[in-house]
């Protein structure tokens, strides 16, 4: 009898694993809907709270950011796809121990934070030095952290907080208040946890990507009218390339007409110029006759004075 009832639970678990079926796991729309992983089921609601965790090179393609894991939760399903939400990330320890080695310091802090939307994340970055330090500036460190951390949560939404820890820009912007202060070698975003998740709706801003494909579908409808426009243009090239095809025509017609001009008009004022030269060669000679008359007086003048 034992042995029977043996064989029927067997069947019963190989039945059980037959009714089971794959769901495509899908990363939220912050990170573009990327699939993740594949998992499988007999009971979609068995899904619901399970966790996967990936790297971030994985879903950017990018070897640089192989070091950060990210961790999503599976929060819905529909039909054959499981959506997850982002609950937080780590740095692999291998990328740790490069950053910390002896004769430095190394200043941890745990902050809790509050986002535009209304979500509460707790972070835990921490700073490196050349030299160690005194626990009095460590202390300023930690405060410059704190409040460089508190401003820009305030200022946007989970989504684009966590864009900012996981691209560099958070870690960069504490390194400029930090060095003000002390000067830091370089600071890290060690670990993000989501403690309570967006509770508000904010409408955030399109991505580059999403605005191009919008751009795309409007140039396709706006097509027709932009065909009639090059139409009109190509016949307003036509008629200009014909205007000057007969330009030089016009210009060798032009040409004709000037040289015409020119021949009649030469002869009149060669009279004219004629009439001046003469008038201004008649005057000198007047004058040298005036000049001879007076001379031939006075010399007759003096013939007489000496027969006398």
């Amino acid at each position: 009898m034992a042995k029977a009832r043996s064989r029927a639970a067997a069947r019963k678990v190989k039945d059980r694993w037959r009714a089971k079926n794959w769901y495509n796991v899908i990363a939220p729309p912050a990170f573009d809907s990327v699939t993740i992983a594949d998992t499988m089921t007999d009971d979609p609601q068995n899904l619901i709270n399970r966790v996967t965790g990936v790297s971030l090179q994985d879903l950017t393609n990018d070897f640089r950011k192989s070091h950060i894991t990210l961790f999503f939760q599976i929060n819905k399903i529909e039909e054959d796809k499981a959506h997850t939400q982002f609950t937080g990330h780590t740095l692999t320890s291998d990328y740790l121990r490069r950053m910390i080695r002896r004769r430095r310091s190394k200043i941890e802090g745990v902050y809790d934070v509050g986002t535009r939307d209304g979500a509460v994340v707790r972070i835990k970055p921490f700073a490196t030095t050349d030299k160690r330090i005194q626990n009095s500036q460590r202390k300023v460190v930690r405060e410059a952290m704190k409040k460089t951390i508190t401003d820009q949560a305030k200022k946007g939404t989970l989504s684009e907080f966590i864009k900012n820890i996981l691209d560099g820009r958070m870690g960069s912007e504490i390194y400029k208040n930090c060095k003000k202060l002390y000067p830091v070698k370089r600071i890290e975003i060690h670990k993000t946890e989501v403690i309570s998740q967006p509770t508000v709706k904010i409408d955030e801003k399109i991505p580059k990507k999403e605005v191009k494909e919008e751009t795309k579908e409007l140039e396709k409808k706006e097509k027709k009218p932009k065909l009639e426009k090059k139409t009109e243009d190509v016949k307003k090239q036509k008629v200009t390339e014909k205007e000057k095809q007969k330009e030089p025509e016009k210009r060798k017609e032009e040409t004709k007409v000037k040289k015409e001009v020119k021949k009649t008009s030469k002869p009149k004022k060669k009279t004219k110029k004629t009439e001046t030269k003469k008038s201004s060669t008649k005057k000198p000679a007047t004058k040298k006759t005036s000049k001879t008359t007076t001379k031939k007086k006075a010399a007759t003048k003096k013939k007489t004075t000496k027969k006398k």
